[in-house]
């Protein structure tokens, strides 16, 4: 009688531990699901964003090479910002990323990138404390004071960052850059399903981010940015 009471309660402990377990792989598949399907419409085509009359285009920033050159994703996604700029969609670039160390920088890289194709200095804003894209959007809005904005990423990472700056409070759409694979994606496919979980719980708390600093309007002149 012992030894079956005793293969009861473990059967009744699997059964507890599967239940748990399935339901949290039914949560977290879900709360993914939700987040790509609240902002699947705010992605538009490039041709749609230039009648949208953004306060800004938003870059988001990627890894930068030992010698100073952009990634191929971060090429990528400042190549379609900068048609963009060009095409009208927007007359100010908001370059958000991490600059936290003295010895790698985004945002210098990517703000000379667009000098170099035509965008005026003065358009080109840098945030040097975009540390997560939770942050970057969190800073567009309350350091950068942008309100309708376009953001620019590959697809897979457009539908959280177009969720976080929805729940915000920003009006924001996304432009998805694409143009080729990239190395390591589907690492990056599984760590992005975890970070839209986090981020779908931050979006609830709304922690303040790493720094803030007084506002620096996105309507005037980026070389207030400048830190070189």
């Amino acid at each position: 009688m012992a030894k079956k009471q005793k293969k009861n309660k473990l059967w009744k402990v699997a059964l507890f531990l599967f239940t748990g377990t399935l339901f949290m792989i039914v949560a977290l598949i879900s709360i993914n699901l939700y987040v790509k399907t609240t902002v699947r419409k705010k992605i538009i085509l490039p041709e749609e964003a230039s009648g949208l009359e953004a306060d800004c285009i938003v870059v988001l920033g990627a890894g930068v090479w030992s010698d100073g050159r952009p990634s191929h994703m971060l090429e990528d996604r400042l190549l379609q910002g900068i048609d963009l700029y060009h095409a009208g969609a927007s007359n100010r670039l908001l370059m958000s990323g991490d600059h936290g160390r003295a010895n790698y920088d985004e945002v210098n890289t990517m703000k000379s990138f667009a000098m170099n194709r035509s965008v005026p200095s003065k358009h080109i804003f840098m945030d040097h404390a975009g540390f997560s894209t939770y942050e970057s959007m969190y800073r567009t809005k309350e350091v950068f004071q942008a309100n309708k904005i376009i953001i620019i990423t590959q697809e897979y990472h457009l539908y959280r960052a177009l969720y976080i700056a929805e729940k915000l409070g920003l009006d924001a759409y996304g432009v998805a850059s694409d143009p080729r694979s990239y190395v390591g994606q589907e690492y990056r496919e599984s760590r992005e399903f975890l970070a839209r979980i986090k981020d779908f719980f931050y979006t609830i708390v709304k922690p303040a981010p790493t720094y803030l600093g007084e506002a620096i309007p996105v309507s005037g002149n980026g070389d207030i940015t400048n830190d070189k």
